[in-house]
C-alpha cells in the first residue's frame, strides 16, 4: 500500500491522473450538453478536453517509455486537433456567408 501511495504522490503519476480526469470529464460535458438539447451533441469543449487529456497522458506514456500508449495517444491527438480545425473553419464559412 505504501508503494502505491508513494507512486501516486509522484509528479508524473499526478500528471497521468490529470490526463485521465480530462478524458473522463469530456464525457460528462458531452452528456450534459446532450441532455440540455435533448439530442446528441458534441460541444467544442469536448475536443479541447480531449487535447489536454491526450497531451498529458502522452507525456506520461513517453516518460513510461510505453510505445503502444504513445502511438495510441498520438493518433488520437491528431483526430482531436483536426476536429477543432474543422469546427473553426466551419464557423468562418458561416460568418462569411
Amino acid at each position: 500500500m505504501k508503494e502505491l501511495l508513494d507512486f501516486l504522490a509522484s509528479p508524473m503519476a499526478v500528471l497521468g491522473l490529470l490526463g485521465q480526469a480530462c478524458f473522463f470529464s469530456r464525457f460528462l460535458v458531452q452528456w450534459v450538453a446532450s441532455e440540455k438539447r435533448k439530442c446528441s451533441v458534441v460541444p467544442t469543449s469536448f475536443w479541447y478536453l480531449s487535447i489536454i487529456g491526450s497531451l498529458l497522458v502522452l507525456i506520461y506514456a513517453i516518460w513510461r517509455r510505453d510505445p503502444i500508449f504513445v502511438l495510441g495517444q498520438s493518433v488520437g491527438l491528431f483526430v482531436y486537433v483536426r476536429n477543432l480545425i474543422l469546427i473553426h473553419a466551419g464557423k468562418g464559412r458561416k460568418a462569411g456567408a
